[in-house]
C-alpha cells in the first residue's frame, strides 16, 4: 500500500514538494485533534491529585481553545498545500494528455482507444483528483501517528507495548490479504467502465444509423448489457471488500479488548497507576484508529492503483517522432515547374496488414493530382501520409526536396489544408470554427473567406450571424453548410497544398454547386492532391493514379487513360451508365 502511495506522490511531478509540506501540516491537525483528549487526561489527573485551582482551570480552558483555533489553521493549510494542488496536478495531466494525442499517429484513434481515452479523462483522473489527492497527507500523518501510539505503549509499560505491537502486525496481515484481493477487482471495475464507455460513444455516434435501421433493439441490448457488466463489476468490488472491512473493525475491536483487559490486570496488580490507568480509559479507543483508518483507505488506493496503470498506458502510446529541424522553402520561391511532392518507393502497413506496396510518383507545383481506384486500395492512405498522420514504413515522401520527417510537423502542417466528406466543426461560433485556420485572421479576412466559400449569405441569416454558436459536430448546420464552412476555415489559412478528399460526393445538386464553386476559389494556384469519387470532376486533372490493392496500377492524364481502355476506362463508362 506505500508502494501505491509512493506511486501517487511521484505522478504528482512538480507539485511533489507541496504534497510532501501536507504531511507537516495534516501531523500538526492531528495532534491539535488529540489536544483535548490529553488536557482532558491532565485534568482529571489534577483532581485525583487534589492539585486543581483556579489558575490551572483557565490554562485548560485557554490550551483548548488554542488547539481548536490550531486545528482549523493546519486544517486550512493542509488543504492549500494538498487539495489544490491535487487540482493542479490533474489539470496539467489533462494539459499533458491534449498534448500527447496531438502527437499520435492517427491509428491509434482508429483502433478502438476512444473509449480508452474518455474512460481515463472522465473516470480515472476524476477519481484520483476527487477521492484521492485529498487524504495524501492523512495516510500519511496515520501511519506517523500509529508509531507514536505504540511508542507511547512501550513507555508505559513493556507488556502494553509488545501487545500493540502484535494488533498492528495483525492489522498489517489482514490489510495486505485485503490488497491482493482488491487490486484484482479494481482492475476488473476500471476495464468494465472503459467498455461502458465505448460503447455509450459508440451507440451516440451511430444513432442515427441505428434508427434509420430499425436497431434500437439489438443496439440498446448491448449497450444495456454494458451497464449490467459494469454493475456487475462494481457490485462485486463491493462484495469482495466487505469481509476485509469487516475483517479489520474485527481486528479493531478484539485488539482494543486485549489492550483493555491488559490494562485491567496490570493495574489489579499495580504494575498501573490510577491515573494512567484513567488515561488509558481515555485513549484506549483511539489507540488503532489511526491503522485502521489506513487500511480503510484500501479500496480507494487499489482503484487508485488500477487508474494510474490506464493513465499510464495512454501516456505511453508511442508518438510520432517530431525532431525535423528543417523548414520548407516560401512557396513562392519555387520555381514553376519544380516537384511539389514525392513519393519514393513508399510502403506502408496498419499493424500487419500491408496497405500500400512500393508507391512512387511526383506532383509538380501548382497541378493536380488526383486519386481514384476500388474501395480500400489506399487512396486516403497516400494522402494521410502526406500529411503525417503516419510515418511510411519504407521509403520516402519529399515536399519541395524535403523529407517530411526532417520537417518540424508544425512547419509541415502550415504547408497543407485538407478538405475531407466528413466535416467536424467544434461547439463554438461560426467565426471562431472557421478562425481556427488563421487565428491570427483579421474579421475582415474570416469573412472575406466566407464569402469565397460560398457561406456567407447563410452564416448572415443565422440567428447571431458568425457569432452564432453551433452544436458539437456541426449538428445544427446541414452537410452542405458544414463542407462550405470548413473550406472557408481553408482558404484562410491559405496553405499552398491541399488534399481534397472530394467534398461534393454526398451533397444535394444545390449545395454541389456551390462547393463546387467554394472548392475553385480554394484551389486556385494551389497544388493539389485530389482523392476522386466523381470521376466527372478530375477530366482536367494533370494527373490521375489508378490506385488497387496499395499499387499503382495505371497513371496519365484522362484523355491517355481513356485511350488505354484500362481500368480508368471501364471506371468512367460505369459511371456513365
Amino acid at each position: 500500500m506505500i508502494k501505491i502511495i509512493h506511486r501517487l506522490i511521484n505522478s504528482t511531478g512538480k507539485y511533489k514538494g507541496r504534497i510532501r509540506a501536507s504531511y507537516i501540516t495534516a501531523f500538526f491537525k492531528g495532534l491539535m485533534m488529540k489536544a483535548p483528549l490529553v488536557l482532558c487526561f491532565l485534568c482529571i489527573s489534577w483532581f485525583m491529585q487534589g492539585q486543581m485551582d483556579k489558575k490551572k482551570c483557565i490554562i485548560l480552558g485557554v490550551a483548548v481553545l488554542l488547539s481548536v483555533i490550531l486545528q482549523a489553521v493546519f486544517e486550512h493549510l493542509s488543504n492549500v498545500l494538498q487539495s489544490a494542488a491535487g487540482y493542479m496536478v490533474f489539470a496539467d495531466m489533462r494539459l499533458r494528455l491534449g498534448d500527447h494525442l496531438r502527437k499520435l499517429p492517427m491509428g491509434y484513434f482508429t483502433e478502438g482507444n476512444m473509449g480508452k481515452i474518455s474512460s481515463v479523462l472522465s473516470t480515472d483522473m476524476v477519481f484520483i483528483e476527487e477521492n484521492c489527492m485529498g487524504v495524501l497527507s492523512e495516510l500519511v500523518t496515520f501511519l506517523i501517528s500509529q508509531g507514536i501510539m505504540t511508542v507511547m505503549m512501550f513507555v508505559m509499560d513493556i507488556r502494553l507495548g509488545l501487545l500493540s505491537l502484535l494488533i498492528v502486525a495483525a492489522f498489517i496481515i489482514v490489510g495486505n490479504l485485503m490488497l491482493k484481493s482488491t487490486t484484482k477487482h479494481s482492475v476488473i471495475k476500471q476495464e468494465a467502465s472503459e467498455s461502458l464507455t465505448e460503447e455509450v460513444l459508440d451507440f451516440a455516434e451511430g444513432i442515427g444509423i441505428i434508427k434509420s435501421y430499425n436497431m434500437l433493439g439489438e443496439k440498446s441490448k448491448r449497450l444495456t448489457d454494458e451497464f449490467d457488466k459494469s454493475c456487475k463489476a462494481s457490485i462485486e468490488f463491493e462484495v469482495d471488500y466487505g469481509p476485509w472491512a469487516r475483517a479489520l473493525y474485527l481486528t479493531f475491536g478484539i485488539g482494543t479488548a486485549l489492550v483493555l483487559a491488559l490494562c485491567a490486570y496490570l493495574f489489579n496488580t499495580g504494575a498501573l497507576s490510577d491515573v494512567y490507568m484513567v488515561g488509558m480509559a481515555l485513549f484506549l479507543f483511539d489507540m488503532f484508529v489511526s491503522i485502521k483508518s489506513y487500511y480503510g483507505q484500501m479500496a480507494r488506493l487499489t482503484v487508485t492503483n488500477a487508474s494510474l496503470d490506464r493513465i499510464e498506458e495512454v501516456f505511453a502510446a508511442e508518438e510520432l517522432k517530431d525532431e525535423g529541424k528543417n523548414e520548407l522553402v516560401n512557396y513562392a520561391n519555387s520555381a514553376s515547374d519544380s516537384v511539389e511532392i514525392a513519393y519514393d518507393n513508399v510502403s506502408f502497413a496498419y499493424t500487419d496488414k500491408d496497405v500500400l506496396k512500393n508507391v512512387s510518383f511526383d506532383v509538380k507545383q501548382g497541378q493536380m493530382t488526383a486519386l481514384v481506384g476500388p474501395s480500400g486500395g489506399g487512396k486516403s492512405t497516400i494522402a494521410s501520409l502526406l500529411a503525417r498522420f503516419w510515418d511510411v514504413k519504407s521509403g520516402r515522401i519529399l515536399v519541395r526536396g524535403e523529407d517530411i520527417r526532417n520537417v518540424s510537423l508544425g512547419n509541415l502542417m502550415d504547408q497543407i489544408s485538407m478538405v475531407f466528406q466528413r466535416v467536424y466543426l467544434f461547439q463554438d461560433t461560426v467565426y471562431n470554427n472557421i478562425a481556427i485556420g488563421r487565428p491570427d485572421a483579421t474579421r475582415e479576412e474570416v469573412e472575406e473567406a466566407a464569402k469565397k466559400a460560398r457561406c456567407y449569405d447563410f452564416i448572415m441569416q443565422l440567428p447571431e450571424g458568425f457569432d452564432t454558436v453551433i452544436g458539437e459536430g456541426g449538428a445544427s448546420l446541414s452537410g452542405g453548410e458544414k463542407q462550405r464552412i470548413s473550406i472557408a476555415r481553408c482558404i484562410l489559412k491559405d496553405a499552398p497544398i491541399v488534399i481534397l478528399d472530394e467534398a461534393t460526393a454526398s451533397v444535394d445538386a444545390d449545395n454541389e454547386r456551390a462547393i463546387q464553386e467554394a472548392i475553385s476559389e480554394l484551389c486556385r494556384d494551389k497544388t493539389l492532391l485530389v482523392i476522386a469519387h466523381r470521376l466527372k470532376t478530375i477530366k482536367d486533372a494533370d494527373q490521375i493514379l489508378v490506385i488497387s490493392d496499395g499499387e499503382i496500377i495505371e497513371s496519365g492524364n484522362h484523355v491517355s487513360l481513356m485511350d488505354k481502355n484500362g481500368v480508368y476506362a471501364h471506371m468512367v463508362l460505369l459511371q456513365a451508365s
